[in-house]
């Protein structure tokens, strides 16, 4: 299919992508691929953007990843909304192609969500994947690295392009291109936050206005770690303490208004940037501050970097 008013291929079949792929590697273009699972916001689009300026065709893919869902988690209702981003996408201008592929074809063996019953062929990167995110999602990151294989065999891109926002992603996307020799260069693009600073997620849309209004305690909570960084405080326990206070506190103002949702702290994450491991101190190298809140049954996540780049 085409959308014929800004010629944007649309292709659901991993053989008719692979005919169109042909054509375009026989003009010697660069291909820059961001992976999406739609519910589109300004965090893929400025992706985009970047892409456009590094590469001279521009793929995404849109494909909600049951790999990367756990039983108990939103597979189901996780936000699905293919004709606004098809819209945006359009309205971007430089988009050449979106793969949608179906389940059936990128995973044949099937998909269960129980791991223990899973079958066929999974890639996982070790000493990554099981810390931070991966220890309240021990299969997330299996999923992730799964598909982004699949899908990078299939679009074959010169170029990738992923946001800060998933820190830990980038971190193990990065060491599997490395570690399988995929001739990729990956790029990563800052977090977009909205006006107050929550970092732009399509959960966020699992926000009601009451919500909505505590959903910055996260980010709130690493910017006074950064500023006790900035006023040259490098040890963990005093650096993270305004974090876990402020949320702490946020957590009981909650409380007390009796508005019929909770606050619960996931984790914060003071890591080596390379390793990923808990560290005691910021050294030379920098670090990687990261975090997740419960606001209601909603998971949000953010981070902030120290002196180090992904």
């Amino acid at each position: 299919m085409t959308l014929s008013d800004t010629q944007i291929q649309i292709f659901e079949e991993i053989f008719s992508f692979r005919n169109w792929r042909r054509k375009i590697g026989s003009e010697n273009k660069l291909v820059g691929f961001i992976p999406t699972m739609g519910c589109l916001h300004e965090g893929h689009l400025s992706l985009i953007k970047q892409a456009n300026q590094y590469c001279q065709i521009i793929v995404i893919s849109i494909f909600v990843n049951p790999a990367q869902f756990a039983p108990s988690e939103d597979l189901d209702k996780y936000p699905r909304t293919l004709s606004d981003d098809l819209d945006k996408l359009s309205s971007l201008k430089c988009v050449d192609a979106v793969f949608l592929p179906k389940v059936e074809e990128i995973y044949p063996a099937g998909i269960p969500l129980e791991i223990k019953e899973q079958q066929g062929t999974f890639v996982e990167v070790k000493g990554k994947s099981h810390q931070m995110e991966g220890k309240t999602r021990p299969g997330f990151f299996r999923g992730v690295a799964t598909v982004c294989t699949k899908l990078f065999n299939i679009i074959q891109p010169d170029n990738v392009f992923f946001g800060q926002k998933d820190v830990q992603q980038c971190v193990i996307i990065r060491n599997m291109i490395r570690d399988l020799h995929f001739p990729i260069e990956m790029h990563v693009g800052d977090t977009v936050r909205e006006k107050d600073g929550l970092a732009m997620s399509s959960r966020n849309k699992y926000l009601t206005p009451e919500m909505r209004k505590v959903a910055i305690t996260l980010y709130q909570s690493l910017i006074e770690t950064k500023k006790a960084f900035e006023n040259n405080i490098r040890d963990r326990k005093n650096l993270l303490d305004p974090a876990f206070e402020l949320i702490e506190r946020v957590t009981k103002e909650n409380e007390a208004q009796k508005l019929g949702f909770s606050i619960k702290l996931d984790y914060l994450s003071l890591t080596d940037p390379d390793t990923l491991e808990e560290i005691d101190r910021i050294k030379e190298k920098g670090a990687i501050l990261s975090g997740a809140l419960y606001v209601g049954s909603t998971r949000l996540i953010d981070n902030i970097l120290f002196n180090c780049k992904l």
